[in-house]
């Protein structure tokens, strides 16, 4: 398969008429709160996009999005590798228009002015779900240490008085 871009934009109205399918790539580059999330700076997306009609008459634009991303591991600091798989399906709505009574298997996506929708940004959404809230490795491969560490000598502090102490001696004596 030759590795085309994913278009920007598009309208999925003409998209699901004409049938449209597209496969191709988007650069990681062009994500860029992904980008804060992820180690790697450099990679693709792998993705597949395919417009349609559904039993109800509904536009809907689905599609299957996979790669592999590198993250910091939170309980050892290290590198995490992920291979990432999604797939997705939504329905455009109008400007501020009702979703009530939309299918529940579809997410939402607005229009914008122009009534299209933005891409890179349902592949940023969904890529960006993908990853777990607190990223790890197994246990077992995991290089983290339960040994407590330690940096230099903690100097011993001095007593203080309580500052309450004089509370005590107060409600005491009354």
């Amino acid at each position: 398969m030759q590795k085309v871009k994913i278009p920007i934009t598009l309208d999925p109205s003409r998209a699901a008429q004409r049938r449209s399918d597209y496969q191709g790539i988007v650069p990681l580059e062009e994500l860029s709160r992904l980008e804060q999330v992820v180690l790697d700076e450099a990679g693709e997306i792998a993705v597949t996009i395919r417009c349609e009609f559904d039993e109800q008459g509904l536009v809907v634009v689905r599609g299957h999005m996979q790669t592999h991303l590198n993250v910091t591991c939170q309980r050892c600091n290290g590198e995490l590798g992920l291979d990432l798989e999604q797939d997705f399906a939504y329905t455009p709505v109008g400007l501020g228009a009702e979703s009530d009574d939309l299918p529940d298997s579809y997410d939402v996506v607005e229009l914008d002015e122009h009534g299209e929708i933005n891409l890179r940004q349902i592949i940023e959404d969904e890529l960006i779900l993908s990853i777990p809230i607190v990223p790890m490795h197994e246990e077992a491969t995991c290089s983290y240490s339960a040994e407590p560490h330690s940096f230099g000598e903690i100097e011993a502090e001095e007593s203080k008085p309580n500052p309450f102490e004089i509370l005590k001696q107060l409600k005491k004596s009354s």
